[in-house]
């Protein structure tokens, strides 16, 4: 598919903005008054400012309210009404911090299972399309919480917990990779299937079906070279997980903190654009493009 700024943006700032939610609802940093304040600031500048760019990706942005009507069939419904009880009680947990130092501990917990539900429920977006089968995988979701929890650790300063599920997500991203190479073939989706011809024999394409493009072709076909996207990868992974745990062994800083920040908020952003470039839509097939 072609990627598109606006969904980049929602990924990655907020899978770490509601990451960052998930440990603050558990007390780490266990944190009050102007401290707070800022942890705060910053999660919800994040997971709010990602979900306001996914709203540019709307062919009709002043529906989007509507959204919030189709939970019981749409998982963007659900993401919707996750994010909006996990911010809402965050709030009230953050206030409590903030402005009394008291910690709600029970509305802490429900923010943070809150929090992660609204990372899965986006990456359900995309698990659930059977005509993205490099999507539709149980690795999707797991990746998408993996990189959640790690960054969220990171930027909460949790470094004994931030360095092994940076290792993990990166583990969990490489597995994501080999997965999804092999999706597609896996399954059964060819030319033959998509033009409904198989039953006559082999099919090619012939020529485009229009001379222009279209809506179908800017926005789900997208092809990358296998050199660039191998390049592409090795850079995700030493910005996303390599570099960071290096910048978290060294003695603490201030500038080494903000330095695995960036290079691991940098990593994931390339990581999201290989997921949208890569996503390998079916009806490429009959346009003969896969």
């Amino acid at each position: 598919m072609h990627p598109a700024s606006s969904v980049i943006i929602f990924t990655t700032l907020s899978g770490l903005g509601f990451g960052l939610l998930f440990w603050l609802g558990l007390g780490m940093p266990a944190t009050t008054g102007l401290n707070a304040f800022i942890f705060f600031t910053i999660a919800y500048l994040l997971a709010v400012g990602g979900l306001m760019a996914s709203t540019f990706h709307l062919g009709h942005p002043k529906r989007a309210l509507k959204a919030f009507t189709q939970w019981q069939t749409s998982w963007l419904s659900r993401e919707a009404w996750f994010s909006v009880f996990a911010l809402l009680i965050m709030a009230v947990y953050g206030a409590g911090l903030v402005f009394f130092g008291t910690a709600l501990t029970t509305l802490g917990w429900l923010g943070a299972v809150l929090s992660l539900g609204t990372v899965l429920t986006t990456s359900m977006i995309y698990a659930q399309l059977k005509t993205v089968p490099r999507w539709h995988h149980w690795s999707t979701p797991l990746l998408f919480a993996a990189l959640s929890l790690a960054g969220g650790a990171l930027l909460a300063g949790q470094v004994t917990f931030a360095i092994p599920l940076l290792a993990i997500a990166g583990v969990v991203q490489v597995s994501y990779w080999i997965i999804g190479d092999g999706q597609l073939r896996a399954s059964g989706t060819t030319i033959e299937t998509a033009t409904g011809l198989g039953n006559i024999g082999k099919v090619r394409a012939f020529e485009p079906p229009h001379t222009g493009t279209n809506y179908l072709l800017r926005e789900m076909v997208h092809v990358v070279g296998r050199k660039h996207a191998s390049t592409l990868r090795l850079i995700s992974l030493v910005l996303m997980v390599g570099l960071p745990i290096l910048f978290l062994l060294v003695p603490f800083g201030h500038i080494w903190a903000a330095l695995a920040v960036l290079s691991h908020l940098i990593g994931v952003a390339v990581s999201r654009w290989l997921f949208f470039a890569q996503a390998e839509h079916v009806v490429g097939l009959y346009y003969g493009k896969r």
